[in-house]
């Protein structure tokens, strides 16, 4: 089995100074790395060719975010397995012998992701992915080890392998043939939430994802567009409703997506009341992106019969901010 890391940078070298050495040195032998640089303008590709001259470089020739620039650099990839590796990830010693072993052994796995913990106090989950993803009835997203802002702490209650929703981008490895039969993630996402679709979308086709809770990662977060970004604030709240209109069938999405849009004006007065303006202007944007948009996503729909039964809870956001849980194991107890 042919695996390739593949690590999207823009203007990023000073994190693949950081970072790029630990996934050479737990890697080799067992994987090709290739950095897919989006035009970076800062010296992101001498520092490679000067220190690095064995990682293969694709040279984008544009910034299209995180699905533009990985459905661009993979056209050029030959692998079995696709490893979609952030920058500011650090991996440790063996986190790909799990995985490699697991798609051996379950030729329906299709998605994969290790587990998430964060790079600033390692013995918590990490935010973008944690311990896997899910989405509620409202396609609200939410991982085991994370809900919202509330980070649990790893004491290994997340060591096993199980079947999940989604699996992060910050670490995802999947099937090339898989990712080419879906197309790839949607462009028009730019970043964000552009691999809850994807997942979502192969689930729809039939297809797996799982988590390898014996393979861990440390994921800094941020290094992109920090959570207190409102520019993050206006991805997340528009591809979601992207996501809702592509993978549901039709009258349910369009309850779900009249649900979600009053849901997000009461978020908006929330940010007002917190005198965070920008933020309350990025879900006003988010939606105005939204229906011009809407008909080009509703054209996206797969032709594939939509999975009935794709959330494991009716609401986080009312189990969360109502209820007080805050932990994914008191709120799903298998």
């Amino acid at each position: 089995m042919k695996i390739a890391i593949v690590i999207l940078n823009w203007n990023g070298e000073v994190l693949l100074e950081r970072y790029l050495p630990s996934v050479i040195k737990f890697s080799e032998g067992l994987a090709d790395i290739y950095v897919a640089d989006n035009a970076s303008t800062d010296g992101s590709i001498q520092f490679l060719e000067q220190h690095y001259p064995n990682v293969g470089i694709i040279r984008n020739t544009e910034n299209g975010g995180f699905a533009k620039g990985y459905n661009d650099a993979l056209e050029f990839v030959d692998a079995d397995i696709f490893c979609l590796l952030n920058s500011d990830v650090e991996v440790t010693k063996n986190w790909l012998v799990p995985i490699r072993d697991f798609f051996l052994k379950n030729e329906n796995a299709a998605i994969v992701q290790p587990k998430i913990l964060d790079l600033l106090k390692k013995d918590h989950f990490e935010y973008a992915g944690a311990a896997g993803g899910f989405i509620d009835q409202l396609g609200y997203p939410f991982c085991r080890g994370r809900i919202f802002q509330s980070l649990e702490e790893d004491k290994g209650q997340y060591d096993d392998t199980r079947e999940i929703f989604w699996a992060t981008g910050a670490c995802m490895f999947v099937r090339s043939k898989i990712f080419k039969k879906l197309g790839g993630f949607d462009p028009d996402y730019f970043a964000h939430q552009e691999e809850v679709d994807f997942c979502w979308r192969a689930k729809n086709q039939g297809h797996k994802v799982f988590y390898i809770g014996t393979s861990k990662v440390y994921h800094l977060g941020g290094s992109t567009l920090s959570n207190m970004n409102p520019k993050k604030t206006y991805l997340n709240f528009r591809n979601s409703l992207f996501s809702i209109t592509k993978n549901l069938p039709r009258r349910k999405a369009f309850i779900i997506i009249f649900i979600r849009l009053l849901l997000d004006g009461i978020a908006a007065l929330r940010f007002i009341l917190q005198f965070r303006l920008r933020h309350c202007w990025a879900i006003l944007r988010a939606h105005l992106s939204f229906y011009r948009q809407f008909g080009r996503m509703y054209g996206k729909r797969e032709k594939a019969n939509f999975i009935l039964k794709y959330y494991i809870v009716k609401s986080i956001v009312w189990s969360y901010f109502v209820n007080g849980i805050k932990n994914f194991n008191i709120l799903v107890k298998d």
